[in-house]
């Protein structure tokens, strides 16, 4: 399969990549610079020039294809009107790789972040938040799963909210970096709220699976550890870091405080059963291991 990928130069994109490559795959990547080009080119992939705002180099990039991978989405988390604009960029992305795909059959995946449960753990029969900090993605998602009655097959593979390697990505990678700009491995409240994670070379087969098997309109998710305290992945980033370990105020971390708050623990036992996906890479806390002063 001829497979358009966006975000395939980011520590999930490039697992991502190189799981589709070695299962016989083909790649079109989505590359918004020369760099990105040159690393796209350098994993093997044929690179696309353009950016996620590039409408019609996204619906370029679909009619090359048989089968589309979303996992682009801005990094700039440093305020609410920059988050929001992450949030409107990517759901008009969607919404120009979905029309290119309608009648076609062909497969369509994206992800979103996984919902939180009050009280129990998230399965994948619950729905995606559809209001606050990132709720336009939930109904951007959500749209796209709708497209099943539409001729395409699409699903959504939602990856928790650390998605990590060598100790690097996710919720626990922007805890890294507060620590070393701020000197205290931080945690919101009491800390015992819970995270899931997962590692990024275990999410990109079950993206892999997704695209290959997923019947339309389907919802996966792709949580090897279930919850990691908060306080438990901010005691191994101050250790090894060498910086105290404290709880701090939700502000610290910006618009993401009140999810950075959340307890948001999920289950993958459907995905697990349905699919035959395993995560084998480390967990969290041991990938943490790997993070140097």
């Amino acid at each position: 399969m001829r497979v358009f990928v966006t975000g395939a130069t980011g520590l999930i994109g490039s697992a991502v990549v190189a799981e589709l490559l070695s299962n016989g795959h083909t790649v079109l990547a989505l590359a918004r610079s020369d760099a990105s080009a040159l690393a796209a080119e350098a994993a093997g992939a044929e690179p696309l020039r353009g950016a996620l705002a590039d409408l019609d180099v996204l619906r370029g990039g679909v009619t090359q294809a048989d089968g589309v991978v979303h996992l682009a989405f801005g990094n700039d988390f440093s305020s609410p009107e920059a988050l929001a604009k992450n949030v409107t960029e990517e759901s008009a992305a969607l919404a120009a790789l979905g029309e290119e795909l309608i009648g076609s059959n062909r497969p369509f995946v994206t992800v979103s972040g996984t919902p939180q449960a009050p009280g129990r753990v998230s399965t994948e029969a619950d729905p995606v938040p559809t209001d606050g900090p990132v709720g336009g993605r939930g109904r951007a998602v959500t749209a796209v799963l709708g497209l099943a009655a539409r001729g395409v097959r699409s699903t959504a593979v939602r990856l928790p909210r650390t998605v990590h390697n060598q100790g690097t990505g996710g919720f626990a990678g922007l805890l890294t970096g507060i620590a070393r700009r701020t000197g205290v491995s931080g945690y919101p409240g009491d800390g015992t709220q819970r995270w899931p994670a997962v590692h990024a070379r275990d999410a990109a087969v079950l993206l892999r699976l997704a695209l290959e098997q997923a019947e339309a309109g389907s919802v996966w998710h792709a949580v090897a550890d279930e919850g990691d305290r908060v306080r438990d992945i901010a005691a191994v980033i101050g250790r090894r870091l060498g910086l105290p370990v404290e709880s701090v105020p939700p502000q610290t971390y910006g618009p993401l405080g009140p999810i950075f708050a959340t307890d948001q623990p999920s289950s993958s036992a459907h995905t697990r059963q349905t699919l035959g996906w395993e995560p084998k890479y480390p967990s969290l806390l041991e990938d943490l291991e790997n993070l140097q002063p």
